[in-house]
């Protein structure tokens, strides 16, 4: 950690230049002799990555950035906001803290948090940035979360791991067991240092395996950021037999989408032909698997068992985009493109043969416009073409 970033005057220039061209920074060399043009360069391209995903951190002074990696690797204020709403109490732990996100916002529920991180700079970035953000109950550890643990005496309201994605030659791992720490082997011992522990997972895991691998989850929170799943949250509670709930969430413009059901009770879907209105469930809604729950709970109809698109005659609020339906019609070249205005169209596929790349080249169809053309298959097993129009 070169300390001599945070003096005034290099401060002002990082502030400076966030909108600047970094390689025109990087040929001009920097200014300051105690501080390599590739350190001020990181400065300013991590605060630049933390303007939208870590404002607190972005608007503070003499903040200290890390390599930029641990800011694109951190949880956003959006997701470390909601993640404290699940775990709160006297004593907290973080066993793989990173740049400190999830504790500062677990620190604002709870007397005290620790702060375990294994890379030593960036345990001290942590620190340091904590005291310039008047953090005062935090205690910042350098070391494996797991060790530390082991080696205390101390009982805790709440642990929350965030285990690494990577191997020992940096490739990405897809199994909770192949992440560090293996959450699944050291399980038992977790609970004896507290009865909840929140596990935040790659959105890419199935769930269904991970609760496999996992003992007594209580609850899976599916958190999406305008339409992107960004976090897949285990919680666990010792001792837990009981129907596992499902939470999905989508923070868009308008503010959180929100539906949950249960794993272990889902509901049957009903199908139908396209009506007057169509819907498209988000993002967080489709990795969850909530396909039939959606139809029934919202009294929705499916297009097809495989086409994951809903209809009805009625607008109902739906968590997810939803159209007005103007043309239903077979996939019919000649046809679609009589109907286009200005050739543009916003095309989305589902359970359908050819991709959206196909399409536009058979079709000449460019993106953009005000048309939405859904290509999918209904219930009768009919490639169509529904025409839409966003629904107000």
């Amino acid at each position: 950690m070169n300390k001599e970033i945070l003096h005034i005057d290099v401060q002002e220039f990082i502030t400076k230049n966030i909108a600047a061209d970094i390689s025109k920074i990087i040929l001009k060399g920097s200014p300051f002799e105690e501080i390599s043009v590739q350190t001020l360069a990181n400065q300013i391209l991590a605060k630049k990555k933390s303007q939208h995903k870590l404002p607190t951190w972005f608007c503070a002074k003499n903040i200290y950035y890390p390599a930029k990696v641990s800011i694109e690797q951190s949880s956003s204020e959006v997701t470390a906001k909601y993640k404290a709403t699940l775990m709160s109490g006297e004593r907290m732990v973080d066993l793989t803290g990173g740049f400190g996100v999830d504790a500062y916002y677990f620190a604002k529920r709870s007397k005290e948090v620790i702060h375990c991180e294994l890379n030593r700079e960036l345990s001290e970035i942590v620190t340091h940035n904590f005291k310039e953000l008047q953090v005062k109950n935090i205690r910042t550890i350098a070391g494996d979360g797991l060790k530390f643990l082991k080696n205390t005496s101390q009982q805790f309201d709440g642990i929350y791991i965030d285990p690494s994605r990577r191997d020992d030659q940096k490739e990405k791992v897809f199994l909770l067991k192949d992440c560090f720490p293996n959450v699944p082997e050291n399980l038992n011992f977790l609970f004896t240092k507290s009865s909840r522990i929140l596990i935040k997972n790659s959105p890419i895991l199935d769930i269904k395996s991970t609760i496999h691998e996992l003992q007594f989850v209580k609850e899976i929170h599916v958190i999406a950021i305008n339409n992107e799943v960004k976090e897949l949250l285990f919680l666990l509670e010792k001792e837990f037999k009981n129907d596992i709930k499902i939470y999905t969430l989508n923070y868009a413009k308008k503010g959180w989408q929100v539906f949950n059901f249960s794993f272990n009770n889902q509901k049957k879907a009903s199908y139908s032909e396209p009506l007057h209105y169509l819907y498209e469930p988000n993002a967080a809604i489709l990795k969850s698997g909530a396909f039939q729950t959606v139809s029934a709970v919202l009294k929705v109809h499916k297009l097809h068992q495989h086409s994951h698109l809903y209809t009805s005659n009625h607008l109902v609020d739906f968590p997810g985009r939803r159209f007005e339906i103007a043309h239903i019609l077979p996939y019919d070249k000649k046809k679609i493109k009589k109907l286009l205005s200005d050739n543009k169209a916003n095309i989305t596929t589902r359970n359908f043969p050819k991709n959206v790349g196909q399409i536009r080249k058979e079709l000449n169809i460019k993106d953009g416009g005000s048309d939405y053309l859904f290509f999918t298959t209904d219930v009768h097993q009919k490639k169509k073409v529904l025409f839409c129009k966003k629904a107000n």
